[in-house]
């Protein structure tokens, strides 16, 4: 429970316009760990009220996100709760009935004003030195003055009535915050054409759904000085839950040339990560970092213990900086603490994607998999690294080829005598195991050639792996068997 001793309530409330921004992703994680913090109710909720850039794709694309990150929602599409529905484009009749109570009750009023009308007193504001947000003039018409310009074709908009006065609220990232009402202008709830505004629905919905805490970014910081009026109005009106919000604004995300990270920079959005294959774990872990610590000098933790150490109270307000390169070494930690039998789970898909694998691999495909994965979980950052890593274990030998630029860099007349001594040193290897092949090898090429290891192993590595980075050669080698290795090393000699 939190202070005010309500049980905690919180959302998250996306657009589906596609690839869900990074920013976004922090504001879910913040909530949901605020949720299960205080042991109350995430609410999952969609905002899908703009026709032209909403799709049902996009609707299932969000629900796919948050199931792949693993922010499970309490209430929500799918899940089902005591306030549904959870997509605003099936909750129209109320925001129509909440608007015209508004207008019935004096806290909201309509306006005739057209568009010219309002840039020209908009300009003349801007020469006199004064705000330009709306002036009121529409604010107490009477019955004819209504009645003129209906009967002049115009259609208004719904504008809620803001009080004169400061609006005070106490920020939990931020603490205290004031407004002047100067800075507070009448707003639009409802356009001409009917069309309910973000101004209305979202208040709407969260009295509706008795939403305790509103943790968001930054950027809506501004629209609080109005919800929090509207919210009072929906109180006194006995609309919803009885409950005005408590806000917390989270910093923003900053990108490259510390302007705040778009979705559509590098990084900026959340389909990158799932493609490179980073662990949702991992991505999450970092996002925590922007803005918030759980302690002492610690970096790397669970989703399950930041949710037992989330405190609102600790989020940094100021800016944070996005960090691609730390991003990936918290989520190279996380694959590292992985099981061998989680991690190589986790790589089939991007092995299967790549043709390596089927879709539903074979006991032997499992098998050589589950054997190559520790040569790699201590190499690779994110999982998509482990497909050309491990290819050559995979590969038919008709399908193998040898990266041409490393050939031509270690595949020279010296590099093929190493090659020559790899394939007749292990010909009549038995047993064929990891220790026997490392110490054939090295009998032959340190001990025989008289080569220093990196001139020795390099060339056998670029002819059974095909590149000069792969995973340690002996344990490779192994696994490839001798057939396949001698096959490749007497390829080498012939090209």
């Amino acid at each position: 429970m939190t202070e005010s001793n309500r049980a905690v309530r919180v959302r998250f409330c996306p657009s589906p316009t596609g690839n869900l921004h990074v920013g976004n992703v922090r504001t879910a994680l913040f909530n949901w760990a605020y949720a299960r913090h205080n042991g109350g109710s995430f609410v999952f909720r969609v905002e899908d009220t703009d026709a032209a850039r909403d799709s049902e794709e996009s609707y299932q694309g969000l629900l796919d996100s948050l199931r792949w990150l693993g922010l499970d929602w309490d209430e929500g599409p799918e899940v089902g709760g005591d306030f549904g529905p959870y997509r605003q484009s099936e909750r129209a009749a109320l925001y129509s009935e909440v608007a015209q109570k508004l207008v019935e009750a004096g806290y909201a009023y309509y306006a005739y004003d057209t568009p010219e009308e309002l840039e020209q007193r908009r300009e003349q504001a801007r020469a006199e030195g004064r705000s330009s947000g709306y002036d009121g003039l529409h604010r107490d018409l009477t019955d004819e003055q209504r009645a003129a310009y209906e009967s002049e074709g115009r259609k208004p908009v719904i504008r809620f009535r803001m009080p004169d006065e400061a609006i005070t609220f106490v920020d939990l990232v931020r603490g205290e915050v004031t407004f002047e009402p100067e800075h507070v202008s009448d707003y639009v709830l409802v356009r001409a054409n009917g069309q309910p505004l973000y101004t209305l629905t979202n208040p709407v919905d969260d009295a509706a759904m008795g939403i305790t805490h509103v943790l968001r970014g930054e950027d809506l910081l501004s629209s609080t000085p109005r919800q929090i009026p509207l919210h009072r109005a929906l109180v006194a009106l006995g609309i919803g839950e009885g409950v005005v919000p408590e806000y917390g604004h989270l910093p923003f995300v900053m990108g490259p040339g510390n302007r705040k990270l778009s979705k559509r920079d590098p990084g900026g959005g959340l389909d990158e990560y799932k493609q490179r294959g980073f662990l949702p774990e991992g991505l999450l872990n970092y996002l925590a970092l922007l803005g918030w610590s759980i302690g002492g000098d610690r970096e790397v933790f669970s989703l399950k213990e930041m949710a037992e150490a989330f405190e609102i109270s600790r989020v940094n307000p100021n800016p944070a900086q996005f960090d691609p390169k730390k991003c990936e070494a918290i989520n190279a930690q996380h694959i590292r603490e992985l099981p061998v039998e989680e991690l190589a789970s986790r790589l089939v898909p991007y092995l299967a994607d790549a043709g390596l694998v089927g879709e539903v691999p074979s006991d032997q495909e499992l098998a050589l998999l589950a054997a190559a994965t520790p040569l790699v979980n201590e190499r690779i950052t994110v999982l998509s690294e482990a497909v050309e890593m491990l290819a050559f274990l995979f590969v038919s030998e008709d399908g193998f080829t040898v990266d041409p630029d490393d050939a031509a860099k270690v595949l020279t007349e010296d590099g093929l005598t190493a090659v020559r001594a790899a394939r007749d040193a292990l010909a009549p290897l038995e047993p064929f195991d990891t220790s026997s092949i490392e110490a054939a090898l090295r009998a032959a090429l340190v001990d025989g050639l008289g080569l220093k290891p990196r001139h020795a192993f390099g060339p056998v590595r670029v002819a059974v792996s095909g590149r000069r980075v792969s995973p340690p050669l002996f344990e490779s080698i192994e696994l490839l068997g001798k057939a396949r290795t001698l096959t490749r090393l007497d390829r080498a000699l012939e090209s």
